[in-house]
């Protein structure tokens, strides 16, 4: 009994030297309160302005605002491929910049078919110096080129760097990082002559956190949203939008083909490649940098919030789970 009464009668003692503290230790705790709810709603206000609001507000033709051709690399991904499709669904017509192509050309054929746009395939070969350049300048003269769609390469399986052949590696970056720069290096004269254009560079929501087997395309993808990022500081005053897409997992009808799991039936955070290529281009000219896809978006807010030390635990823990 002693014992309780004197733990009373500490607690007593301190309470009655920390009261000058306690109201400010509520105000801070006031304050902080305060400002996450500020975040929390502005985050919100964004989600609306950049999905939600340019889906029902009706603007001007793609075609007014950036020009009638577009240029795709990277076609031979699903999401690339349903970009081109949508674009052209506006009226816009489509090069498709290949080195095979198998991979694009009942694409460009189906485009023409269904949407009565020009579609033109390109065969460049990167690896043979200055030739691939000249057969896209040639291609492209004389066009209103208001769109360049650059797309990462994703990769089928998680693999480890060391497991990556060595040829593979290096044709891995030539494509996703080499490739992609110099396809903006050579349309972007025109765009700048012109005082308009949008370049859409698709990359991948590793840039969020890295993951665990998948260390070319964590590297390529942020290669790629800082070179968006960059770009649009240097050429954003000049009429040029340059947007940085950083999708999450998206499904593929050859997926589907290929495997029965759940993970590859489209779903709400992992939509068809037709699907998200509807939402994301309705944010085009609205935001320089986003998921594209409001679901996506949500998952890309979450991630963020999870410290990073516990990202890393976690992933260690996967790897050596599996």
């Amino acid at each position: 009994m002693a014992a309780v009464d004197s733990f009373q009668l500490l607690f007593r003692e301190v309470s009655r030297s920390c009261s000058p503290y306690f109201e400010t230790l509520a105000l801070v705790g006031a304050l902080y309160t305060a400002s996450r709810a500020v975040i929390l709603l502005r985050d919100c206000c964004t989600l609306i302005r950049v999905h939600f609001l340019p889906r029902m507000i009706p603007s001007k033709k793609l075609t007014q605002r950036f020009g009638d051709w577009a240029v795709v690399y990277g076609a031979s991904e699903p999401v690339a491929k349903a970009y081109a499709e949508e674009l052209a669904r506006h009226g816009i017509s489509v090069i498709f910049v290949t080195q095979d192509h198998t991979s694009v050309r009942d694409t460009a054929a189906s485009l023409s078919q269904n949407y009565g746009v020009e579609t033109v395939v390109v065969l460049a070969d990167f690896s043979l110096d200055q030739s691939a350049s000249k057969t896209i300048k040639e291609a492209t003269r004389g066009k209103d080129i208001g769109f360049l769609v650059n797309c990462v390469e994703s990769m089928a399986s998680p693999q480890s760097l060391i497991e990556m052949p060595e040829q593979g590696l290096l044709d891995l970056a030539n494509k996703n990082v080499a490739v992609a720069t110099l396809m903006t290096r050579l349309v972007l004269p025109g765009m700048v002559e012109r005082s308009r254009g949008a370049v859409v560079n698709i990359s991948s929501g590793a840039v969020c956190r890295p993951l665990p087997g998948r260390v070319t395309l964590t590297a390529s993808a942020g290669y790629m949203d800082h070179f968006s990022r960059a770009l649009h500081l240097e050429y954003g005053g000049r009429g040029i939008f340059v947007q940085s897409l950083i999708p999450f997992q998206i499904t593929s009808s050859e997926e589907q083909q290929s495997s029965s799991t759940p993970a590859s039936t489209p779903g709400w955070f992992a939509p068809a490649p037709e699907v998200y290529a509807r939402h994301a281009i309705s944010t085009l000219g609205v935001t320089n940098r986003t998921t594209g896809y409001w679901p996506h978006t949500l998952q890309y807010g979450l991630m963020r919030c999870v410290p990073e030390w516990i990202w890393v635990l976690g992933s260690r823990v996967l790897i050596s789970s599996s």
